[in-house]
């Protein structure tokens, strides 16, 4: 049970798991479709910022921290031996019992182990018998000097390279000594360096406390936020439902229009058609009204002038021979003088202009209007038919937003979080009341540590005193025996410097082989392993646990180590800052979507979708009325005109002839007879014809009125022409267009509401595909986001391996070379002091007569005996 109660907090998170990918099965999200869903703004999830940086830059001991490092890897430069480890964790994994050790298997893994830790071994080797002999040595080496050897003669013989080999020893001890001194400062520095980071590492412990709280208080509000968002969808869904009329049965409308506007328009342009018909009938009477009475008037001018100059040709006067041949050609040209176009013999058009006007005492215009309504009418039908199936689903949105306002009340989650508060508050208090001990702790720890820090000083002391004193106090020209107390005190402090290398130098090594041990191999074995992961990978190795255990992390969760689930995926999980339902993944062992199937769009939801029917067979587009009228459009009779008899007399010309150049012509050929009656009684009739064309021929042409006539009577009777060729056409085509119209909303209009019906519900099937997939998007990556528990493990290795093993590695590190400088610097003192010390004896040379010789003598013995003493 204490399993479910740590999942109890997961468990709200995980109803947002959706069912988008189930339903993409059934409902194909094409563009055609996706065209018409509006994307919906769920907003943002309220975010927590998390205080824990866990990332540690050590400053300039990092130079330090690198040394090391590549110190260990020259010692141990073998990869980390994952492979090694797990087979020896589960050879062994009930333990070694008896001769198990001698099994060939366990002999081959304790060879790879030394073959692995042989830098290691012989390193500590060294160390042991360095902490072994050196005090055997010092030992030797006093009992040696006490019996006068080793230098410990109080006599110094003199040789002619001494200043070099003083000069030698001293700038060797001084390196050395520089060299101690670094040593030791790098040791202090990474002892300081625990005592400070151990104060940081309080920063650490209460930033991830308040991560942890943060992560605790701002989940409920998230699972919380995530539910309402539901609402978003719903009402979408509402408003949709709401319009069902304008965006169902308007995508209805759309797909019926293709077929249906066209045959209206065309009915409706019928009505124009017979407009014009009868306008153009109605100018054609009046202009021919017009022109027979203008051409009536001409005529009978031209009928009285044509017979009075048939009168006058026919006067005696024209019997001469030389006046025949005149009045023979002028009276040949009489018949011109007449009217060329006979507008009076046209056939009537009042009786197809009766059948007009009968036709248009019904308003088609209005009927059709009555169609357009009718058609437009297609969203308030749709409305209407599907107001019991709108008002059903409103009820089953409303019974779904409760089931999941009630599953997220399921789990006693605030309790749940508020004991986790509490917890963590305690766990808090715990911690901070070791801090004291902790604290003196660490100020033994680093008293220790200055006192192994002080041995060296020690030394240094001991070493830079002898310098100083015996490099002030130093005569050259001073004899061994007679050199000075300065000089004398420097030499012995060297000497007291040798004596405590001797006696700290094991106990140093020893601490550092400790160190070096330990502090190494964690550093290779649980630090760098732990900085790459590779750590992770030999935790989850299947069975590395039990061998009927799969995988630790979901046997410990779940009780089924069989998931899928490893520690290392749910650290990356968690150091990207997702989701803690993507890191646990409880998609596999918690099933939500059979429960968002069974609520955001179940089953009766579907089943009430598909039961939405239209019917649109009471839609009349064209009244019998109007059908009637366009048929008896057709029977006017506009078609039996003869408008070609129409078309020949409006374009012939008035009169057969100009009349003015025929009263020209005639006044011509009047002046070619003499003088007499009959050339004045032509010539007047010639001004009469010319008075004629100006009276009559002129002002009408000037008054445009029977210009107009004639030109509005060509438009008419060409346009009648064309309409009445047409119009069978036409009518036959508007009402073979209105009854396939009519038949397809009679007969398959189902097909088309069948068709717009599945898109407006993919269209609401995608507001809560939208939902759910971004509460599925939220749950994985924004709801709970267990970045603490990373920042955790990080901090962790942050104190553990940053904090205290590089320090304590620097600190071996610079203590070691202490102990290897130690040596030297024994040596060199050794023999740096002889040369400050006072002597017992010294070599001198004395001049001494013997005969004509010299002979020298050492003042440390006495001279032989003369035979003549």
């Amino acid at each position: 049970m204490d399993m479910w109660w740590k999942v109890g907090l997961v468990l709200v998170m995980c109803w947002g798991l959706t069912s988008s990918e189930a339903r993409e099965e059934h409902y194909d999200s094409s563009p055609r479709t996706a065209m018409f869903r509006a994307p919906l703004d769920f907003g943002f999830v309220p975010s927590v910022v998390y205080e824990t940086h866990a990332y540690y830059e050590p400053g300039p001991i990092g130079v330090l921290f690198h040394m090391v490092h590549a110190f260990l890897y020259v010692v141990q430069p073998n990869p980390f031996p994952k492979d090694l480890i797990v087979k020896m964790v589960q050879q062994n994994m009930g333990g070694i019992k008896g001769d198990d050790y001698k099994k060939p298997e366990n002999v081959v893994l304790l060879l790879q182990a030394i073959y692995y830790e042989l830098g290691f071994i012989v390193l500590t080797v060294l160390g042991v018998l360095f902490v072994l002999f050196m005090p055997i040595v010092g030992l030797c080496f006093c009992v040696c000097r006490c019996c006068e050897n080793c230098g410990g003669e109080m006599h110094q013989r003199q040789k002619k390279n001494g200043d070099c080999l003083r000069g030698f020893y001293m700038a060797t001890l001084i390196a050395t000594s520089v060299f101690l001194a670094v040593g030791v400062t790098i040791t202090y520095a990474a002892n300081q360096n625990i005592t400070s980071q151990i104060k940081s590492t309080r920063r650490l412990v209460s930033t991830n406390i308040r991560d942890l709280k943060s992560f605790a208080n701002y989940t409920p509000a998230q699972i919380d936020y995530l539910a309402a968002q539901y609402t978003t969808a719903k009402n979408r869904v509402l408003s949709d439902l709401d319009n069902i009329g304008t965006l169902l049965g308007g995508q209805i409308h759309n797909q019926l229009e293709r077929e249906v506007v066209p045959a209206l328009d065309n009915a409706l342009r019928m009505t124009s058609a017979m407009r014009e018909a009868k306008e153009s009938l109605e100018s054609v009477t009046t202009s021919l009204e017009t022109l027979q009475e203008g051409t009536g008037r001409l005529q009978n001018s031209l009928q009285s002038e044509r017979a009075s100059l048939s009168n006058t040709l026919n006067d005696q006067a024209c019997s001469n021979g030389d006046v025949t041949h005149t009045c023979s050609t002028i009276r040949g040209t009489l018949s011109q003088l007449a009217l060329s176009a006979n507008f009076i013999g046209l056939p009537e058009v009042e009786a197809p202009l009766a059948n007009l006007d009968a036709v248009l005492e019904t308003d088609l215009s209005n009927i059709v209007q009555k169609g357009y309504s009718s058609f437009n009418d297609t969203p308030r039908m749709v409305r209407e038919q599907t107001k019991g199936i709108v008002s059903e689903v409103k009820g089953l949105l409303d019974k779904s937003c409760g089931e999941i306002i009630g599953f997220t009340k399921m789990f006693p989650l605030e309790p749940a979080l508020e004991n986790f508060t509490k917890f963590l508050t305690e766990s808090q208090k715990n911690i901070e009341a070791y801090y004291p001990q902790i604290d003196q702790l660490d100020f033994y720890r680093w008293i220790g540590c200055v006192v192994i820090c002080c041995m060296v000083v020690l030394v240094l002391a001991f070493n830079f005193l002898g310098l100083l004193c015996g490099s002030c106090g130093y005569d050259k020209n001073a004899t061994p025996t007679a050199r000075g107390c300065l000089s004398n005190t420097g030499g012995n402090l060297l000497m007291a410097s040798v004596g405590f290398s001797f006696i700290f130098s094991w106990v140093l090594m020893g601490v550092v082989v400790t160190t070096f041990v330990v502090g190494g191999n964690i550093e290779k074995l649980v630090c760098e392993p732990l900085a790459n992961r590779q750590i992770f990978k030999i935790i989850d190795t299947p069975y590395m646990v039990h061998p009927a255990k799969k995988n630790v992390l979901p046997g410990m969760l779940f009780q089924d180590p069989n998931i899928d689930l490893t520690i290392g995926s749910m650290y990356r999980d968690c150091y990207e800052n997702n989701g803690l339902y993507s890191a646990l993944q409880l998609e596999t062992k918690f099933n939500f979507n059979k429960f968002l199937n069974a609520t955001v769009y179940n089953l009766e939801m579907a089943k009430l979708f598909n039961s939405v029917n239209v019917d649109l067979q009471g839609m009349l587009l064209l009244e019998q009325e109007g059908k009637d009228n366009l048929i008896d459009f057709a029977n006017t009779g506009i078609g039996e005109i003869d408008y070609q008899a129409y078309l020949t007399e409006v374009n012939k010309g008035v009169t057969v002839v100009d009349l003015l150049s025929y009263a020209n012509e005639l006044e011509a050929q009047a002046d070619q007879l003499r003088r007499g009656a009959l050339e004045n009684a032509l010539k007047g009739h010639a001004s009469s014809i010319r008075q004629i064309h100006k009276d009559q021929v002129v002002p009408m042409e000037q008054a445009m009125k029977f210009v107009k006539a004639r030109g509005t009577l060509s438009q008419s009777i060409k346009l009648l022409q064309k309409t009445s060729r047409e119009l069978p056409i036409k009518v036959t085509n508007v009402l073979n267009a209105i009854e396939a119209a009519e038949y397809l909303i009679s007969n398959n209009v189902s097909h088309v509401v069948k068709q717009e019906t599945e898109k407006f519900i993919k269209n609401i099937v995608g507001y809560f595909s939208q939902y759910t997939v971004w509460a599925k998007h939220s749950l994985e990556m924004e709801v709970a986001q267990c970045k603490p528990i990373s920042n955790i493990v990080d901090s962790l290795e942050i104190v553990a391996c940053s904090f205290i093993v590089d320090s304590v590695n620097t600190f071996w590190f610079g203590l070691g070379g202490c102990c290897m400088l130690l040596i030297p610097s024994i040596i060199m003192s050794v023999k740096l002091a002889k040369f400050y010390r006072r002597m017992d004896t010294e070599d001198v040379y004395d001049d001494y007569p013997s005969y004509d010789t010299m002979r020298w003598y050492p003042r440390a013995s006495a001279p032989p005996r003369q035979p003549d003493w």
